[in-house]
C-alpha cells in the first residue's frame, strides 16, 4: 500500500459538482477581482470565526504583512515571534521593515511559551505574533495579558488553525487581528494561493482593504503606497463551497488523530501530541517526535508512507536571517524539536485501511535502536 502525506484529488472529488457550480457562477458573472463572490466569502468567514470583518488577500504571508503595515509597524520596531514556526511568520515582520524577536516554544505544545514573552519586550516592541501551530491554539489568555501590560498588538498567525477553538472561542477572534492562509493543503484550502485578515476592528480592516488594492479606495486615487494583494473571485467562490464542509472535515481529522494516538501510545521512544484541556485543535498536522526521526522517516518512506518535517531548519538558523547572529544553540528547544518532529499523513478522506497501515508501519520500529 502507498499512503500519500496528503491527497487533494480525493478531497476534491467528493465535492466536484459544487466546485464546478462555483466556477460556472464566477465565469458567467464576468467579474473576477473584488466582486460579489469575495464580499460573500468575507462575510461568511468573518461570521464563522466570530469576528466582525474579513479582508481577503493574496496569501497568508501577505495577510500578516498587511496587518503589520495597517498597525503602523515599521522600521526600527520589533515584533515578538515564535522561534519554532515556518519562516513566513518572520518574513512578514521583515517585509514591514521591523525586526523579529524570537521566543522559545513550550516543549509540551510546541507553541509560543507565554512565560518567555515579557523578557523579550523592549521599548521598540510593537506586537506579538503567536502561531497556532499544527492546528492547536496557542495559550492566548497569558499572551494577551502580557500584550495589555505593555501596550502591544496581538496578531494571530492562524494559517494552520481554521476552526480551532481556545476555551470555546474560535481562533481569529482572540487577538487584535488574525492572519489566515488558504494554501491548498490547509484545512480550508483554495485551488491556488489565498489568504485573509480577520478582525473586530473596523478601522484596521479598512486600512488593510486600502493597502491590498494599491493604496486605493477609488480607482486611480491612491491614498498611500499600497500593494497588489487580492483574493480573486474564483478562489473566493471555491472557498465558499469548502467552508460549508470545514467543520465536517475537521471532525474527521480529529477522529484520525484520536486513532493515531490510541494505536501509537505504546511505541517506545515516540512522543505523541499533547492537547491542553482548554484547546480544541483541528489537526492540520499530526506531529510526533522521536530521537531517531530520520531513520523513522526513511523506514516509512520505504514502506510507501509519505511524511513531512515541519520544520527542519528553524528560521534563526536559515541563511535568510544570518544577520541576527543566532548560531546553533541560540534556541535549544526549537533546535531539538527541528531534529525530532515528524508529521504523519493527515487528510480528512484518509481511509481506515490507510490509517491502519501507517500505524502498523510506524509501530514496526518499536524497540529498535534507531
Amino acid at each position: 500500500m502507498k499512503v500519500p502525506f496528503y491527497d487533494l484529488k480525493v478531497v476534491h472529488c467528493a465535492i466536484q459538482p459544487e466546485l464546478d457550480a462555483a466556477y460556472q457562477r464566477v465565469l458567467k458573472s464576468g467579474w473576477f477581482i473584488l466582486g460579489q463572490e469575495l464580499e460573500a466569502f468575507e462575510s461568511e468567514f468573518a461570521a464563522y470565526c466570530g469576528a466582525a470583518h474579513c479582508v481577503g488577500v493574496g496569501n497568508g504571508l501577505e495577510a500578516l504583512h498587511l496587518t503589520l503595515r495597517a498597525m503602523n509597524v515599521g522600521s526600527g520596531d520589533e515584533v515578538i515571534v515564535p522561534a519554532n514556526t515556518f519562516i513566513a511568520t518572520w518574513l512578514a515582520v521583515s517585509y514591514a521593515g521591523a525586526r523579529p524577536v524570537p521566543v522559545e516554544p513550550d516543549e509540551k505544545t510546541y507553541n509560543l511559551d507565554p512565560g518567555g514573552i515579557a523578557a523579550a519586550v523592549s521599548a521598540r516592541t510593537k506586537a506579538i505574533i503567536p502561531v497556532h501551530l499544527y492546528g492547536q491554539p496557542a495559550d492566548m489568555d497569558p499572551i494577551n495579558e502580557v500584550a495589555e501590560r505593555y501596550g502591544l498588538k496581538v496578531i494571530e498567525d492562524a494559517a494552520h488553525a481554521h476552526g480551532a477553538r481556545y476555551k470555546g472561542r474560535r481562533v481569529g477572534s482572540l487577538g487584535h487581528a488574525a492572519a489566515f492562509s488558504f494554501y491548498p493543503t490547509k484545512n480550508l484550502g483554495a485551488l491556488g494561493d489565498g489568504g485573509a485578515v480577520v478582525t473586530r476592528d473596523s478601522a484596521l480592516a479598512e486600512k488593510v482593504r486600502v493597502l491590498r488594492n494599491y493604496g486605493s479606495r477609488v480607482k486611480y486615487q491612491n491614498e498611500v503606497k499600497g500593494f497588489n494583494s487580492r483574493l480573486d473571485e474564483l478562489q473566493a467562490g471555491l472557498l465558499r463551497v469548502k467552508l460549508t464542509r470545514l467543520d465536517e472535515w475537521n471532525a474527521q481529522r480529529g477522529r484520525i488523530a484520536a486513532q493515531y494516538s490510541c494505536s501509537l501510545r505504546e511505541m517506545k521512544g515516540l512522543v505523541l501530541p499533547r492537547v491542553p484541556e482548554w484547546a480544541e485543535p483541528v489537526w492540520h498536522a499530526y506531529v510526533v517526535r522521536h530521537h531517531g526521526r530520520d531513520a523513522l522517516q526513511q523506514h516509512l518512506q520505504a514502506a510507501g508512507v509519505g511524511t513531512l518535517i515541519h520544520y527542519p531548519v528553524p528560521p534563526h538558523l536559515s541563511p535568510a536571517y544570518s544577520e541576527l547572529g543566532c548560531g546553533p544553540g541560540a534556541f535549544p528547544t526549537t533546535e531539538r524539536l527541528a531534529s525530532e518532529v515528524l508529521s504523519l499523513p493527515m487528510f480528512p478522506t484518509m481511509s481506515e485501511e490507510q490509517l491502519a497501515y501507517v500505524s502498523a508501519c510506524t509501530k514496526s520500529l518499536a524497540g529498535r535502536n534507531l
